[in-house]
């Protein structure tokens, strides 16, 4: 082989694992919410550099154009090539400002904005995502290897592992094509599902009797199938009432505590919101569910719609249920539960069964979220489900009064209450009584496995009745008043998702967990009060496991901030852990309602302290930070300084140890221009990893 040859095959080589190891999931699911926001009115802002901004025209064009199929036009703007603006932005306020400001005049809440970047450093791209940030848009990035300032700082990032720009540049080409089809496909499918509502075309038709089953342990993920991974939720829908009081008194006559003013918060319900917190993940989600033609049945469509969740209704035979919690003091006095059970009635007939059972047939993942009341167990909706659960993963998560799984489903998710209700078992909520009531449910419904969760320990997952279980416990501290509702739904959805994406069930549980423990931490059912895509705390929670640790930092400082919390932020390289560091810690949560640590990466810790430092690596030094009980996240940063970490994470209180006492702190001035606040806590004295490195080195 001459040597161009060889050169030309050590190219190739590289794009090929570069683009093996694309995000595909993220880039589908990416492509089916730009179907949605082009339906919505919204519009897509795009911007790069040098090659990036050829690429960013490129893809507009696409979406104002066509791709492939003929389909509405989408309004997509490449910021660079507003060139006129271009000049005059970077005349007046420099260049690294081109983006920001056309994106503070462009965007507005609910809109994308998609930053491409070879290094993922472009100091005009991290203006722009701030931009967005504030006005409230959705902020994508594609950028070139993780970690990077553009990946930490946007909601969501596809990053292409691969030194070469030109490599990247490359695979960014193909995820603008993938994308473009993925939107192509979600638009047609969107259609189909109209025209199967107004009555149009064949019947799907019913499932073959003749197909044989996967075993349920090897199935292979929808993901690794080329399915694209959208969800399909198929339950009982609700309106849900949180009436927010005040206690001031016990009642005179009789020992009651007396409410008063307050307010009423509605929101969907049951299935209908377990809907809807996986739509505020980013996915792309369809509603199969019966809707009753009542006042509360037109308030719950409207939510629905808001929270761009696809409804496929088989009707509701009766008025819609409505639920009603008494709040207080961070914590719920009374539930009500208005109406009895209503049965869906198939209102529609065949045309809507015809519906679920196409959007079931096309789904990458399905959720079966069964509050007993009859959708779950519609006879002809179940022979739908058992097919679907050959071709793509189904969650169960069952209710007391609700249905019994369908063949070949792939995870159930009881409660500790409900697995032993199931299971008919005495016991308490010990993880040796939850262990056991998992095998019983197991062997009761098997072949399947069992997550079960188990409130704030986390969950227990058996693959097998005879095998031991993996058990996960949480991550994130809930606070004193966090609202657990529909933590349950929050887990399920997410559960889902991942194993739709082709993530293992134990991958999946773990990163299901972790999700629900930030969705409570940060309030629960509190944040759907914020517009969908807009900044919301929860976005992107679908990459809530520790290889995302930098992202899931961001997102629980902003739900931090959403319920009205303190964010303490403290940073160091924290490399050989000591009680100086320990003591330092445990004071910095003390101030606030999370601590998140900023940790100096490898590298920048090496420029900082010298070639033979780390002695620990950042993985290893994040996760031993994580074990603290008073550290609730970890944000590792590749720079010199923390500056980058602490705009994205905009802390109320910024912590120093006590050697800094009446020193100028390098971080003061940024830090209170974010609205935050420096402070200086007392350290333990004689403690330091220079010095223990010394005293290693002496006794060797």
């Amino acid at each position: 082989m001459t040597a161009d040859a060889s050169s030309t095959t050590d190219y190739l080589n590289r794009l090929t694992t570069a683009l093996d190891e694309l995000d595909l999931s993220r880039v589908a699911d990416w492509g089916s919410r730009l179907a949605r926001l082009g339906g919505n009115g919204r519009r897509l802002l795009v911007a790069g550099n040098g090659g990036s901004a050829a690429q960013a025209q490129h893809l507009t064009a696409e979406l104002v154009g066509r791709f492939q199929t003929e389909r509405p036009p989408m309004s997509a703007l490449a910021l660079h090539a507003e060139t006129s603006s271009v000049t005059a932005i970077s005349n007046d306020y420099g260049y690294e400002h081109v983006f920001a400001r056309q994106v503070r005049a462009h965007a507005r809440p609910g809109d994308t904005v998609l930053l491409m970047s070879g290094s993922g450093r472009s100091a005009n791209l991290l203006r722009a995502a701030e931009a967005a940030r504030e006005v409230g848009a959705v902020t994508w990035a594609l950028t070139g290897p993780a970690p990077n300032p553009l990946a930490a700082l946007v909601d969501e990032a596809v990053t292409v592992t691969a030194q070469a720009v030109s490599t990247v540049q490359e695979c960014h080409l193909v995820v603008i094509h993938l994308l473009c089809a993925a939107m192509d496909a979600a638009v047609a499918a969107r259609e189909a599902v109209a025209a199967d509502a107004a009555g149009s075309g064949p019947p799907v038709p019913p499932p073959s009797s003749t197909s044989s089953p996967e075993p349920v342990g090897e199935r292979r993920p929808a993901a690794a199938r080329g399915v694209r991974a959208n969800l399909v939720v198929v339950g009982d829908a609700f309106l849900d009432h949180d009436h927010l009081g005040r206690v001031e008194r016990v009642a005179s006559d009789e020992p009651a505590l007396v409410v008063a003013g307050g307010t009423t918060h509605k929101r969907p319900g049951g299935a209908a919101l377990a809907a809807v917190l996986s739509a505020r993940q980013g996915h792309a989600v369809t509603l199969v569910t019966a809707l009753g033609r009542d006042a509360g049945g037109d308030r719950l469509r409207t939510l629905l719609d808001e929270a761009r969740v696809e409804v496929v209704d088989l009707g509701l035979d009766g008025p819609t249920a409505v639920k009603t919690r008494i709040r207080a003091a961070g914590r719920t006095l009374m539930m009500l539960d208005e109406h009895d059970v209503c049965p869906p009635v198939g209102r529609e007939g065949e045309t809507a069964l015809a519906a679920a059972r196409r959007v079931l047939m096309a789904a990458g993942g399905v959720l079966v979220s069964d509050y007993g009341r009859g959708v779950a167990a519609h006879t002809d909706l179940r022979a739908a489900l058992a097919e679907a659960a050959r071709r793509s993963p189904l969650v169960w998560d069952p209710h007391p009064r609700g249905a019994v799984p369908v063949p070949n489903t792939a995870v159930v998710t009881p409660n500790s209450r409900e697995a032993r209700g199931i299971a008919s078992l005495a016991g308490s909520d010990t993880l040796s009584d939850d262990v056991e009531a998992a095998r019983a449910v197991g062997r009761a419904w098997g072949p399947v496995q069992v997550a079960l969760t188990r409130h704030e320990h986390g969950a227990v997952l058996l693959a097998d009745a005879d095998l031991a279980p993996l058990v996960v416990p949480t991550r994130v501290a809930a606070g004193r008043k966090a609202d657990p509702c529909g933590a349950g739904d929050f887990f399920a959805g997410h559960l889902a998702a991942m194993l739709a994406g082709g993530r293992l069930p134990s991958e999946a549980v773990a990163s299901a967990v972790w999700a629900a423990s930030a969705y409570v931490a940060g309030g629960g059912p509190r944040f759907l009060d914020d517009p969908p895509d807009g900044g919301s705390p929860m976005a992107g929670l679908a990459n809530a496991e520790p290889a995302a640790a930098a992202r899931g930092a961001i997102e629980l400082a902003r739900a931090v901030r959403a319920r009205g919390g303190t964010v303490v932020a403290a940073g160091g390289c924290f490399d050989l852990l000591h009680i100086g560091h320990v003591r330092l810690l445990e004071q910095a949560r003390q101030l606030g309602d999370c601590l998140i640590v900023c940790l100096n990466s490898d590298d920048s810790l090496s420029r900082l302290k010298g070639p033979s430092r780390p002695i620990v690596p950042a993985a290893q030094r994040a996760l031993m930070l994580e074990a603290l009980a008073s550290v609730d996240a970890v944000l590792v940063f590749e720079e010199d300084t923390p500056e980058a970490a602490i705009r994205a994470l905009r802390p109320g209180i910024w912590v120093k140890g006590g050697d800094y006492s009446g020193m100028k702190i390098p971080e003061d001035e940024l830090v209170g221009s974010l609205g935050g606040r420096t402070v200086v806590v007392p350290f333990v004295a004689g403690w330091s990893t220079s010095s223990l490195i010394e005293s290693a080195r002496t006794l060797r």
